[in-house]
């Protein structure tokens, strides 16, 4: 494989090119007209432009992208994640036109990238689940007999799904009617798909996920856990790796139930099964993610593993160069998203013109990133700025090292969740490992957030004035008697 072709953009297709160019490997960007001076584009050995900004009129435009590696004589097509990186056509068409799509067969795609398919699959090896039914329905009496057989609240959730979409809690009875007719044309809308199913309402529920790797010789690892319970609608804004909160048993046990889950569909590849924990350490399968996910680098910094150059390997039909007892964890690592992102608003996007950016740099600290001073941030795209990352021997040092990495983060033009971030830091059941997926309704507020910030923003002004009288008391004009040239110039 010498040349590579990134079917993405931002942070993870700048990521993806830095390892194939340190293995060798020519890659070869595309871009929308959004982002023609985008820091991957610049990267890459060449440059292709797809189209108009929009999505839809460029980053998924699949056939161009493969007559385009045709054209330019490209080995292989890796889609990061988003965009193609789960569509089972398209991976398909690649290989079809004699190209190594850098990701799963097409069937495990398809099997995986349908929650109940998924589901009967993993059940099938034994993995648990969460009580519920495994079949699409839209009776709503069905539904309500469901509810009650398990007991509310419930979760109804799009086959399809993924990102909080056509998802709906319901808590009553008599609410459900209401509330599986809106996921079903939440569904439609946003997947072309209305089949829904109905589970149990785990509550106070974390979500910790396992990552995996196989290899086309039979070979399945797991590469331990991931902890991903801080999130807001549903997507994930802090994580950390490993779980502060398994034992080495439940680990092993969430690890070897991953493991089936991938063998259950015969995975080859970077792979992610996610699990929900209740507040009795019990875990059950929710889904499989068929591609690397946004927070492999946390999984990265605690086992020293490059997961895309074995991505490109395993591609290339090369065997994993270990085994299970050969994988440790290394220290522990955090994750912070950086959304240009309002938190004072809900968190809804930022958009505007990157007039400052200036990373942290030092020891342990790592950014994925696509973005550079000066630039736009688009309207049409995810806003994720970059990924802030750290990696230290404990969970304590690397909380601190992640403050003080957020602090050496300048970034003006945009607001950003940088902020956010270190309300989480400083809360007591972050430090103290104690949280669910429902921290940020629990404990995050504008208000709260403005609160936090008072005594860091009163330091700052003191800072300031003290700056201020020093640069004043340095300019002072001397105090010297007034000068008689005047009386000297008449006489």
């Amino acid at each position: 494989m010498k040349k590579i072709l990134v079917a993405n953009r931002g942070e993870i297709a700048l990521r993806i090119m830095r390892t194939a160019h340190r293995m060798g490997i020519q890659t070869v960007a595309v871009y929308s007209e959004a982002d023609r001076n985008a820091p991957h584009v610049r990267f890459a050995d060449e440059a292709v432009l797809l189209g108009p900004a929009p999505s839809a009129q460029s980053y998924l435009k699949a056939d161009k992208i493969i007559e385009t590696s045709l054209r330019l004589g490209v080995d292989g097509i890796h889609p990061g994640y988003g965009f193609l990186s789960e569509n089972a056509e398209f991976a398909r068409k690649v290989a079809a036109a004699g190209i190594t799509f850098i990701g799963p067969d097409p069937h495990s795609i398809e099997m995986m990238g349908s929650k109940l398919a998924a589901k009967e699959a993993a059940k099938k090896f034994n993995v648990p689940m969460v009580p519920g039914i495994e079949q699409a329905i839209t009776d709503i009496e069905m539904a309500k007999e469901i509810g009650r057989r398990v007991g509310y609240p419930i979760l109804i959730k799009a086959s399809a799904g993924g990102g909080g979409k056509g998802m709906r809690i319901v808590e009553r009875e008599e609410d459900t009617k209401e509330q599986m007719e809106r996921a079903i044309s939440e569904a439609v809308s946003a997947f072309g798909d209305g089949a829904v199913f109905i589970e149990k309402y785990v509550t106070g529920p974390r979500h910790v996920e396992i990552q995996v790797m196989g290899d086309r010789h039979g070979n399945i690892v797991y590469l331990f856990d991931r902890e991903c319970s801080i999130q807001r609608r549903h997507q994930k804004v802090v994580e950390e790796a490993p779980c502060a909160i398994l034992s080495p048993e439940m680990r092993r046990a969430m690890g070897e139930a991953a493991v089936r889950v991938a063998k259950a569909c015969d995975y080859v590849g970077a792979g992610t099964v996610e699990f929900l924990v209740d507040e009795n350490r019990d875990f059950y399968f929710l889904e499989m993610n068929t591609r690397l996910q946004v927070e492999h680098p946390v999984t990265e910094m605690i086992t020293g593993l490059d997961l895309v150059e074995l991505q490109i390997r395993v591609a290339r039909g090369e065997q994993l160069p270990f085994a299970q007892e050969d994988l440790k964890i290394d220290g522990h690592a955090l994750e912070l998203r950086v959304y240009a992102e309002d938190p004072l608003n809900n968190f809804l996007p930022s958009v505007g013109t990157l007039t400052k950016y200036q990373v942290p740099e030092g020891p342990g600290i790592r950014v994925d990133g696509g973005f550079t001073e000066g630039m736009d941030v688009p309207i049409y795209y995810d806003p994720m700025l970059a990924k802030l990352v750290v990696h230290a021997p404990t969970r304590t040092e690397a909380i601190q090292l992640m403050k003080e990495a957020i602090a050496g983060y300048m970034v003006e033009g945009v607001a950003t969740t940088l902020p956010f971030g270190q309300f989480v830091l400083d809360h007591p059941a972050f430090i103290s490992a104690d949280f669910t997926t429902h921290f940020v309704q629990q404990y995050f507020s504008a208000e709260q957030l403005i609160e936090s910030q008072k005594p860091a923003a009163s330091i700052a002004a003191h800072l300031a004035l003290r700056l201020y009288l020093e640069q004043q008391e340095q300019l002072q004009v001397a105090n010297v008697a007034p000068s008689n040239w005047r009386q000297r110039a008449k006489s």
